[in-house]
């Protein structure tokens, strides 16, 4: 399995009990989504490996409780600290304005009026607003990801068509003017 086909899914944090179980703190907003999973990948020295899963239990609310099958020592200390993906294929696919973040990678942002707004390079939602970082011209724009700005999201031509404040994108285009 390759990264590039897989979502990271949370991290193992520490060790649960004696009898060799992890707690995998989930990256989700939807972590009940989780909870029957029956293998995940872990991230040991660049590659991704499989662990299966014997049991899980909820720890915390955002926290799962691993019992790995064949589990020993050497295999839960791997694990600690690592990332954990799973497969692209396993996400429920989106309809009408949701989307993933990994998925619009590329999408082109248009205004209203259709005029271009670049297209996305990344999302950054390591801040209190989540923004779409696109490259216009090439320059760097940053659009927050507010909801009720977004009009449609257009797979089959990869875009994401926003109502955007007058004058925004020319924040990032248009050189200062000093003051006199």
């Amino acid at each position: 399995m390759k990264k590039e086909d897989c979502y990271l899914l949370g991290k193992i944090t520490r060790r649960h009990g004696l009898a060799g179980n992890v707690i995998l703190k989930l990256d989700t907003d939807q972590p009940e989504l989780y909870t029957k999973l029956d293998s995940i990948f872990v991230e040991i020295n660049g590659l991704l490996v499989p662990f299966f899963i014997a049991k899980t239990a909820w720890s915390k609310s955002d926290s799962l409780n691993i019992a790995f099958k064949n589990s020993t020592e050497a295999l839960v200390d791997q694990s600690l600290g690592k990332n954990v993906y799973l497969p692209l294929s396993t996400l429920p696919k989106l309809t009408g304005k949701q989307f993933y973040y990994h998925e619009i990678i590329g999408y082109s942002i248009l205004d209203e009026n259709d005029n271009d707004c670049g297209v996305i390079r990344s999302v950054n939602d390591q801040t209190a607003q989540t923004y779409f970082v696109t490259n216009l011209d090439g320059k760097e724009v940053v659009i927050p990801m507010i909801k009720d700005w977004i009009i449609e999201v257009n797979r089959e031509e990869r875009f994401i068509k926003m109502q955007l404040p007058e004058g925004l994108i020319d924040v990032f285009l248009v050189p200062s003017k000093k003051d006199e």
